[in-house]
């Protein structure tokens, strides 16, 4: 490959970095292609993980009535967070659209086995929570690669794990990480959601690098 050929694909990559969007209110509500969700899916499974153990797994929400109940979970989980913020917070809570459950016509389900690749994960044995982090990759791997194909991907995490766990049939011991609303989108917007609500601003790059020390 010459060096043309990879400085393209490497703009290609911080381009779909920039791009990349937490999806609420643009989905298009149209069927997502299924070539396009094998190639997402592949990404995402494509993640590094611990001791190459892949904790995770991928179950496809289609059905109306259980995305219609998910939906319905997550409308109440957001009355109770509306109720702990003061009049002045909840003003601006109540002009950011939470979830795109219903519009987005698909929802994966990732979840995380703590216990798949057994009791001697390699890497693991130190710090338990690198299996987690795995998990977490892959669904970074999901967005991105999401995003390259044009769709959207909104994370929900207004639920309770036992309501998602039971919803979608969980085995004991697996996790529900994140529902992630998927599908074809009108527009990306250019500035994330809760910067434009005025939620919150975000920190610069120069504020979050410290040198060999923290108060460096």
């Amino acid at each position: 490959m010459n060096a043309r050929s990879n400085d393209t694909l490497s703009r290609d990559l911080y381009d779909v970095i920039a791009r990349r969007r937490d999806v609420r209110a643009e989905f298009s509500g149209e069927t997502v292609d299924l070539g396009a969700l094998r190639r997402v899916l592949d990404a995402a499974h494509s993640a590094p993980s611990v001791g190459h153990s892949q904790p995770w797994d991928f179950v496809l929400v289609f059905d109306d009535e259980r995305r219609d109940a998910f939906a319905r979970h997550v409308e109440t989980e957001r009355q109770v967070f509306a109720e702990q913020l003061d009049d002045e917070r909840r003003a601006t809570f109540e002009k950011i659209k939470v979830e795109g459950v219903r519009e987005s016509g698909l929802g994966v389900v990732v979840t995380h086995d703590q216990g798949r690749g057994g009791d001697h994960v390699l890497g693991r044995h130190a710090i338990a929570d690198t299996g987690f982090y795995s998990t977490c990759r892959a669904i970074q791997n999901l967005w991105l690669a999401a995003t390259a194909e044009g769709l959207g991907v909104g994370w929900v995490s207004f639920y309770r794990e036992e309501f998602l766990a039971d919803l979608v049939g969980l085995p004991d011991g697996v996790r529900p990480i994140a529902w992630l609303c998927l599908g074809p989108v009108r527009e990306l917007q250019t500035v994330p959601d809760l910067v434009r609500h005025g939620w919150r601003k975000g920190r610069s790059l120069d504020d979050a690098i410290h040198l060999e020390t923290w108060r460096s």
